[in-house]
């Protein structure tokens, strides 16, 4: 009778050299490194210098002087600052919704399938957004002219008195067209994209169900591309908060419109390079940052809850 003999159990792999687990570690870092390295000096270092700075004040008497929070505490009782929020803040409540609209509304059109010619479409809605900001908005600035521009001309040629679109009750408004007239352009593009990509089946099944276009869109359409309008919504809030570009152009075409504190940005670049304040420049800048974080954060969040 013989009897099993259990199988040997197996040689544990001897552990390899300390010199060659030293490479294989550093390997990792080799390959990241150079983006870290880039990311640090482009990203952090100058987030880390504007907080150093936003913790010191420049004065006559004593010269620079660490003051901790008193610029902070200072900017949150500052009616320029606060102006300047709430009318971005105004901006951003009435113009990514109609921009994001209309982006979606081209995106849904150019996918149906149904458009004659929709590669040329496609390509001359994209194009405002090839313009560069500073051209579109002189361009848009002379024709908003009520003495040399367009609106100037359509008053002489038909006898009428056409708003100015420069007054102060007029200028964020057409400020929010020159804004939405560069980027419906590459909001489509981002919800045209995510449409493509959409199974067929889905279409098929919805078809055979007999679902009409409006089901197709509210059942599949919207829900499969969520995050896309998730991603566009967020870089709208990121972008009308940064609005900067716009008002400094059209400002020597609308001095009593536009302010040197007509956004928070424009504040802030007031207060370095024509104040001198760089301290507070960098307190004001911090503020932004953190506000637009939290709200494109609570926007990121509530996108991901319903989309689960």
């Amino acid at each position: 009778m013989t009897t099993l003999q259990p199988p040997a159990a197996a040689e544990p792999r001897p552990a390899p050299p300390p010199a060659r687990r030293d490479r294989r570690s550093w390997t990792g870092w080799g390959f990241i490194g150079p983006f870290v390295a880039v990311f640090a000096l482009v990203f952090l270092a100058p987030i880390a210098y504007s907080i150093y700075l936003s913790l010191f004040r420049d004065q006559l008497i004593g010269g620079t002087t660490f003051v901790g929070v008193d610029n902070y505490t200072q900017a949150l009782k500052d009616d320029q600052f606060w102006a300047a929020l709430g009318r971005v803040s105004l901006f951003l409540a009435v113009q990514v919704p109609i921009m994001l609209g209309i982006a979606l509304l081209v995106a849904l059109v150019l996918d149906s399938g149904r458009l004659y010619g929709k590669s040329f479409f496609r390509i001359t809605i994209f194009l405002p957004y090839a313009v560069p900001a500073v051209v579109a908005t002189l361009m848009w600035g002379f024709m908003y002219g009520t003495k040399y521009g367009l609106v100037g001309d359509i008053n002489e040629a038909f006898g009428v008195s056409l708003p100015d679109p420069l007054s102060p009750d007029l200028v964020l408004a057409s400020i929010g067209n020159i804004v939405t007239w560069e980027f419906v352009g590459y909001n489509m593009l981002i919800f045209y994209s995510a449409l493509r990509v959409i199974p067929h089946s889905l279409y098929e099944a919805a078809e055979i169900d007999g679902a009409g276009q409006i089901r197709v869109i509210t059942a599949i359409k919207l829900p499969a591309i969520r995050g896309a309008l998730v991603i566009a919504t967020i870089f709208s809030i990121i972008g009308s908060f940064q609005l900067f570009n716009e008002p400094n152009i059209l400002r020597p075409l609308a001095r009593n419109a536009i302010t040197t504190d007509y956004t928070p940005n424009y504040y802030t670049y007031s207060l370095s390079f024509n104040g001198q304040q760089h301290n507070y420049s960098a307190t004001v800048a911090i503020i932004m940052g953190v506000i637009t974080m939290v709200i494109a954060y609570v926007v990121q969040l509530r996108g991901m809850r319903k989309g689960a």
